[in-house]
Formats: C-alpha cells, sequence, structure tokens
C-alpha cells in the first residue's frame, strides 16, 4: 500500500470517487434523507490537489482511500464553514497543548476508506500522514461530524487522536467540533 498526496494525474479517478462515494460515511439508513454526506466538484478536487493536501491511498494501483485538508479560505463559500470560523474567531477552545483559532488550525476532512479495508489501521495511518504533511504550517486540524454519524465518531476520536472540542447545532442539526493536534501520534 502506497500513501502519497495527490497529483492532477489523480483527478479522473478522485472526481468518480466522489461522485459514486459521497454518502458513503453515512450508514444505509441515513442515506438519500436529510442527511448528506460532502461532495466536492472537479474544480474543487483540483484546487485542493494543486493548493491544499490531498492524500491517497493505494492498493495494486487502484484508490482505496483518500483525505482531505485545506486553508480556511477554501470552505469560505459553505456556510456551515463560515458558522465554524466564526466560532473559532470568538469562541476560546483549548487542548492540552494550546488554543486553536484560524490563525493555527486548517480545515480537515472528510476521509473516504473503501469497504474491504475498513477496520484494517488505514484510516490512522492516512491521518497519521496528514498530519505530518500539514504540521509545518498548522498546529490542529478541525473537523465536524454529524451527530447522527456515529461510525465517523468512532473512528475519528479512537483511531484518528481527534478530541472533542464542542458541540453545536447548524440548520437544525448536532454537530460534534473536533480537533486534532498535528504533533501528536495517533
Amino acid at each position: 500500500m502506497v500513501i502519497r498526496l495527490a497529483t492532477r494525474a489523480d483527478l479522473d479517478a478522485i472526481a468518480a470517487l466522489e461522485a459514486n462515494q459521497w454518502e458513503a460515511e453515512l450508514a444505509p439508513d441515513q442515506r438519500g434523507g436529510m442527511m448528506t454526506g460532502q461532495s466536492f466538484s472537479r474544480q474543487q478536487l483540483d484546487e485542493l490537489i494543486q493548493n491544499h493536501w490531498l492524500l491517497l491511498a493505494e492498493v495494486g494501483g487502484e484508490i482505496a482511500g483518500y483525505v482531505i485538508a485545506g486553508r480556511w479560505p477554501f470552505f469560505g463559500d459553505w456556510p456551515l464553514y463560515r458558522y465554524l470560523l466564526k466560532r473559532l474567531e470568538t469562541g476560546r477552545f483549548e487542548t492540552g497543548s494550546g488554543i486553536i483559532n484560524k490563525a493555527n488550525s486548517c480545515q480537515y476532512g472528510p476521509i473516504w476508506i473503501a469497504p474491504s479495508l475498513r477496520g484494517s489501521g488505514l484510516f490512522a495511518d492516512m491521518v497519521a500522514k496528514l498530519k505530518v504533511l500539514v504540521a509545518p504550517q498548522y498546529t490542529y486540524m478541525v473537523t465536524f461530524i454529524a451527530e447522527e454519524n456515529e461510525r465517523s465518531f468512532a473512528a475519528h476520536t479512537q483511531k484518528g487522536g481527534m478530541q472533542v472540542l464542542d458541540f453545536f447545532e447548524f440548520d437544525g442539526r448536532g454537530y460534534y467540533l473536533l480537533a486534532a493536534d498535528t504533533a501528536s501520534t495517533i
């Protein structure tokens, strides 16, 4: 297995996965309803590859997983991210290693792992590698997980080394706000 940064040559394969797997983070009974996954356009994926972090896991030349981290301005068009930034600017979110703010953090996620490799350790390996890549620029990676998405919450807190900072509601749904220190090991 190889874990590496995506290149523009990977764009078609990543775009196809996004089109087919955008609700994969949800349990089958949660798909197609009010709860939706996050999806990126081909142009947004290209922007992530060129100017942010889009990490791939490959097995036999096929994409077996990917994870994204991006600087806050990239996410500014989405209302939920604007809300998160406002919370980071006005709140006081502390971890054992410091206070998280817009300047010392970036957005983490989503992450997708092929169903056949879930539970194999790939999740933790990808998050650990992403931390190494992000660490020179940011102390923290911040994300949110919908309250209903118990699988993702368990993976991030148990395998991804993420700490719950807060619980908030946005647009009638509950979310956990989580963060990982990029200098910490999983």
